[in-house]
C-alpha cells in the first residue's frame, strides 16, 4: 500500500464519490440550486467586483484563489510529523465531508444574499455584534497570511532562477484581461498565448547558470550593495534553523523583491476584476494544474517506470510516527505536537480551510453566472485542491528519507525535488522539472497573496468605513494593509506567525460555516451536513490554537527572554501569543452568537434567508 498508485486510486475514489453521490445531493435536495434565480453578478455588474463569468474561467480563478501554500507545505509538514498514512486519511475525510461544503455553502450563501460577504449576513442573521466580531477576528486573521505568505513570496522571488516567470505572469495576465473582454478573442487562444508565454519565461530562467538568472543575480547583488558588507539591513531570529544558523539577514534584495511582490498585488487588489486579478488566477491555474496533472501521471507509472534505475514510486518516509510525533526531535525544543488535534491544521488546505469561504463569499460569488455553477466551481475547485495536497503528499514521500525534520523552507525544495522525479518519468530533465515545480509553487502563492489584499481592503472597508470614510477609499485599504504586512515581515515575527496560520485558518473554517449553518437552520432546511463539520473543527482549532500559544511560550519566549540581540524574537512571540489569545475569544464570542441563534429559528424558523442591503465596497 505504501507506493504512489495506491495513493492515487485511494484520491480518485474519493473525488468521484465525495462529488457525485455527496455533493450533488446536498445541492439538489438541501440548496435546491435554481438557475433561472437571477445572481448577484446579473443584478449588480458593475465590472469591478461583480461580473458574470463563465463556468469554465470562474472555476479555473476561484481554484488559483484557493490554492496556496497550505496544501503543499502542511502535507508535507505533517508527513515528516506523524507519516503518511494519517495525513492521507485526513486529506481524503476531510475533502470528503467537510472541505467542498465549506466552500460551496459559503458561495451558495452569499449568492442568496446579494453577494453580502459572511461578516454582513452575520451581522442581518445572527447579532450585529457578530459582525464587529468577526471583522476583528478576519483582518487579524489575514494579516497571519499575508505576513507568511509574503515573506514566503518575497524569499523566493530572491532566487536568481524564479523571477522572470512571475514578471511574465503579470504582463501576460493584464494581456489576457484585454484579449478576452475587450477584443473578445476566443478563449482557446487566449489561453495559448498567455500560458505558454509564461511557462516560456519559466523555462528561459530555469537554468542557475543561464544568461537571465545570472542577470538577476547581479541585480540583486548590486543592490545588497547599499548596505554592506553582505546587504544585511537587520537580522532577525529563525529558530527554525539548527542551532548557530538562526541568525537571519533582511537584505536590500529581499525588500526589493517584497515591494514587487506589493505592486504585483496592488494591481490585483484595486484593479476591476476582470482585468488582472481574475486573468492572472486563470495563467496561474493552468500553470498549477498541467503540474498537478502531468505529475500525477508521472506518479501513477513510476510503478512501473523507473527512470535512470531509480524508484520513484515507493514511500520513503514511515506509515506512521506516532500519536506525539517524533518526540526525539520534539524533546529538544520542549514543544509538543499531539496527533489530536495538530494534524487538522497542519494541513490546513487540501481538507478544509477558511480562506476559501473567505475568497468564495466575497469574490467568487459576485461572479457566478446561474446558480447551476455553484457546485462545479465551489465544490470542484476543492476537490481539485486536495489533488494537489495529495501529490505533495506523495512527492514528500518518495523524496524524505527522514522524519520530523521538514521546515517551510526545507518542504519548497523536497516538494520541488519530487515532482522533478515524476516529470523525469516522461523524460524531462529534472533541472527543467525541478523549475517547473518552483514556478508552479510561487504561482499558487502570489496569486492567492493578491486576492488577500483585496478581501483586506474590503473587510476594512465594511468594518470602519461608516465611522471613518476615508478606509472605504480602496487604495488606502490596501496600503494600510501592506504597511502592517511590511512590519510582520521586516520584523521577522512571521517566523512565528507561520505556525499560528494553520490553526487560525481553520478557525475560521469552522466560524464561516457556523454562519452557514444558521442560515439554513433560519431558512428551514437541513443543516446536518454543515452543522457536524462546524462542531468538529470548532473543538479541534480552539485546542489547536491553545497548543500553538504554548508552543510559541515554551520554545521561544522564555528560551529567548533576556538574551542580547534576540529582542525581536520575544517580542515577536509574545504579540503572536497575544493575538491567538484575541482570535481565541473572538471565536468564542461568535459562537455564543451563532448558537443563541440556531435556538432562535429552531423556534421560529424564517420563509427566506435576509438579504441585508447590497455592500459596495
Amino acid at each position: 500500500m505504501n507506493n504512489t498508485l495506491v495513493a492515487i486510486v485511494i484520491g480518485i475514489v474519493a473525488i468521484f464519490v465525495g462529488y457525485n453521490f455527496y455533493a450533488r445531493r446536498i445541492d439538489r435536495l438541501v440548496i435546491q440550486a435554481d438557475p433561472k434565480r437571477a445572481t448577484p453578478a446579473k443584478m449588480y455588474m458593475d465590472g469591478v467586483d461583480f461580473m458574470p463569468t463563465s463556468r469554465n474561467v470562474l472555476y479555473g480563478y476561484h481554484f488559483k484563489s484557493i490554492a496556496a501554500a497550505g496544501p503543499i507545505v502542511g502535507a508535507i509538514t505533517a508527513a515528516a510529523l506523524w507519516g503518511w498514512f494519517p495525513s492521507l486519511v485526513w486529506l481524503v475525510l476531510g475533502v470528503m465531508f467537510m472541505g467542498w461544503a465549506s466552500d460551496y455553502s459559503a458561495i451558495a450563501l452569499s449568492v442568496r444574499n446579494d453577494g453580502n460577504s459572511l461578516s454582513a449576513i452575520a451581522h442581518k442573521l445572527i447579532h450585529p455584534r457578530t459582525r464587529q466580531v468577526l471583522f476583528v477576528f478576519i483582518f487579524f486573521y489575514l494579516l497571519l497570511v499575508a505576513g507568511a505568505f509574503g515573506t514566503l513570496v518575497a524569499t523566493t522571488l530572491n532566487n536568481p532562477i524564479v523571477p522572470l516567470g512571475i514578471i511574465a505572469l503579470g504582463v501576460f495576465g493584464m494581456l489576457a484581461g484585454q484579449l478576452l473582454y475587450r477584443a473578445k478573442l476566443d478563449l482557446i487562444l487566449v489561453t495559448l498565448i498567455a500560458v505558454g508565454g509564461t511557462l516560456l519565461a519559466v523555462l528561459l530562467n530555469a537554468s542557475a547558470t543561464g544568461a537571465v538568472a545570472t542577470a538577476f543575480k547581479n541585480f540583486n547583488a548590486w543592490l545588497n550593495g547599499f548596505a554592506p558588507p553582505k546587504g544585511a539591513l537587520i537580522t532577525v531570529l529563525d529558530p527554525t534553523r539548527p542551532a548557530g544558523q538562526q541568525d537571519v539577514a533582511i537584505t536590500v534584495s529581499l525588500v526589493f523583491w517584497l515591494l514587487f511582490m506589493f505592486a504585483f498585488c496592488y494591481l490585483g487588489a484595486i484593479l476591476p476584476i476582470w482585468r488582472y486579478a481574475q486573468p492572472v488566477n486563470y495563467i496561474g491555474f493552468w500553470i498549477t494544474a498541467l503540474t498537478v496533472v502531468v505529475a500525477g501521471l508521472g506518479a501513477i507509472l513510476a510503478f512501473w517506470i523507473k527512470p535512470g534505475g531509480h524508484d520513484v514510486s515507493t514511500f520513503t518516509i514511515p506509515t506512521f510516527v506516532g500519536f506525539g510525533g517524533p518526540t526525539k526531535v520534539l524533546a529538544v525544543s520542549g514543544a509538543i505536537q499531539p496527533l489530536w488535534p495538530m494534524l487538522f491544521v497542519t494541513i490546513a488546505c487540501g481538507a478544509i480551510s477558511g480562506w476559501h469561504a473567505l475568497i468564495g463569499s466575497v469574490g467568487t460569488a459576485r461572479q457566478i453566472e446561474s446558480e447551476e455553477d455553484m457546485l462545479p466551481v465551489g465544490g470542484g475547485a476543492m476537490f481539485s485542491e486536495f489533488t494537489l495536497g495529495l501529490l505533495s503528499l506523495l512527492a514528500v514521500s518518495v523524496a524524505v528519507t527522514t522524519a520530523g525534520t521538514t521546515s517551510t523552507a526545507v518542504a519548497i525544495g523536497r516538494f520541488a525535488d519530487g515532482i522533478a522525479g515524476f516529470l523525469n518519468v516522461f523524460g524531462i530533465s529534472k533541472v527543467y522539472g525541478s523549475a517547473i515545480a518552483r514556478a508552479a509553487f510561487v504561482v499558487i502563492v502570489i496569486t492567492v497573496t493578491q486576492l488577500l489584499f483585496r478581501i483586506m481592503r474590503v473587510t476594512l472597508a465594511e468594518w470602519l468605513g461608516d465611522r471613518a470614510p476615508i478606509f472605504r477609499n480602496q487604495h488606502v485599504g490596501t496600503l494600510i494593509s501592506m504597511a502592517a504586512t511590511t512590519l510582520l515581515v521586516v520584523s521577522g515575527t512571521w517566523i512565528y506567525i507561520w505556525q499560528l496560520f494553520g490553526a487560525s485558518n481553520q478557525l475560521m473554517a469552522s466560524l464561516s460555516l457556523l454562519v452557514v449553518t444558521v442560515w439554513l437552520v433560519a431558512t428551514h432546511r437541513n443543516a446536518t451536513y454543515a452543522a457536524l463539520p462546524t462542531v468538529f473543527m470548532y473543538v479541534t482549532t480552539m485546542a489547536a490554537t491553545l497548543v500553538t500559544g504554548y508552543n510559541l511560550w515554551v520554545t521561544i519566549f522564555t528560551k529567548q527572554l533576556g538574551k542580547a540581540g534576540h529582542e525581536i524574537a520575544v517580542v515577536g512571540s509574545f504579540l503572536t501569543v497575544a493575538i491567538a489569545a484575541l482570535l481565541f475569544v473572538a471565536a468564542l464570542l461568535i459562537a455564543v452568537d451563532g448558537v443563541r441563534a440556531i435556538r432562535r429559528y429552531r423556534r421560529q424558523p424564517i420563509a427566506t434567508a435576509p438579504e441585508p442591503g447590497r455592500v459596495t465596497a
